[in-house]
């Protein structure tokens, strides 16, 4: 089958270890499901994993992708949750957590193999190529403003960096929740963008907001950290759930976080139930993923360096024949 896979690992030129080509097909395997890709949307995961980071080098080739819908064995649509091994299911209890590509082979092919737990049916009301969006950066956004977040219709919420896959979900979610979205940008056109999905008010990365916020949602890292513990009410939350500009900021502000009794919390991915509610959510209020562009299988290396220029607002997606 025709897939794009990580064939070497490059940490300085990550796209140099990307190859195009035929793999091997799923085999059966007791316990899980070969679903038949009809879309899979690209993430940043997907470039640090040809980078090395979370995928070592006795698992190549490993072929790349996280998200994916498409139908299952016995036809049905289906959206795929790509954390393996939360449950146990199809794998052992021991197991530990894994996202597909650091173990298992990925949903960058025309099908992919995961435990039967893993498989959600899609909401009619959602196409495949937007179904298949909501797995990974989607379903972090969910977890950060309403598990990890806790906000409530009526608070107000910083989204650093809008234009990237979590970050343009935070804003839509926020929008729909009847939450009050502010946003940053370093460029003027995503700032345009952030504000026609809904934020109030979008601004230039570091630039002080009208009023202090419940919560920020942090994808950036280092170059907007100080703004985003700044931009906080006291008792807010900073929920970080990446570092795309490095995760060691030049000022940690320790003494604004004690004094004002900030919380800092992590947060990764997402659970089946949330991915659930968020299907159902998104189904519900007409809320959908932003796709920046869909492209066929077979110009991934496209998309990758449209993803790793960052001249992109929203989700990349790959669709198969």
């Amino acid at each position: 089958m025709f897939a794009a896979y990580a064939a070497r690992i490059d940490r300085d030129q990550p796209l140099n270890g990307l190859e195009l080509g035929e793999r091997p097909a799923p085999a059966a395997r007791d316990g899980w499901t070969t679903v038949n890709v009809r879309a899979a949307s690209l993430n940043h995961h997907d470039l640090w994993s040809l980078r090395g980071v979370g995928l070592a080098e006795d698992k190549l080739p490993m072929i790349l992708g996280c998200d994916a819908a498409g139908v299952d064995e016995d036809g049905n649509e289906v959206v795929l949750h790509s954390v393996i091994g939360q449950t146990g299911h199809g794998v052992g209890p021991k197991e530990p957590r894994s996202i597909l590509t650091e173990r298992y082979q990925g949903t960058f092919a025309e099908q992919v193999s995961v435990p039967a737990w893993n498989v959600l049916p899609k909401p009619k009301e959602l196409s495949f190529e937007e179904a298949a969006c909501l797995p990974t950066a989607w379903l972090t956004a969910y977890r950060m403003l309403f598990t990890n977040a806790g906000v409530r219709p009526g608070d107000s919420v910083l989204v650093q960096g809008a234009g990237g896959g979590v970050a343009t979900a935070a804003i839509a979610l926020g929008k729909a929740a009847g939450l009050r979205v502010f946003a940053t940008s370093r460029d003027e056109a995503k700032r345009k963008r952030a504000l026609e999905l809904g934020a109030v008010e979008a601004v230039e990365s570091g630039a002080r907001l009208p009023q202090r916020v419940d919560a920020v949602i942090e994808t950036v890292g280092a170059a907007t950290w100080s703004h985003s513990v700044k931009s906080l009410k006291p008792g807010g939350t900073l929920v970080i759930s990446g570092a795309t500009s490095g995760d060691r900021p030049s000022h940690a502000e320790l003494t604004r976080i004690f004094f004002l009794e900030l919380k800092v919390v992590g947060s990764t991915m997402g659970t089946k139930d949330e991915l659930e509610d968020l299907l159902s959510f998104c189904a519900a209020t007409g809320v959908r993923p932003v796709i920046d562009e869909v492209l066929p299988l077979d110009r991934a290396r496209e998309g990758f360096e449209r993803m790793e220029s960052g001249e992109l607002f929203g989700k990349v997606v790959l669709n198969t024949p």
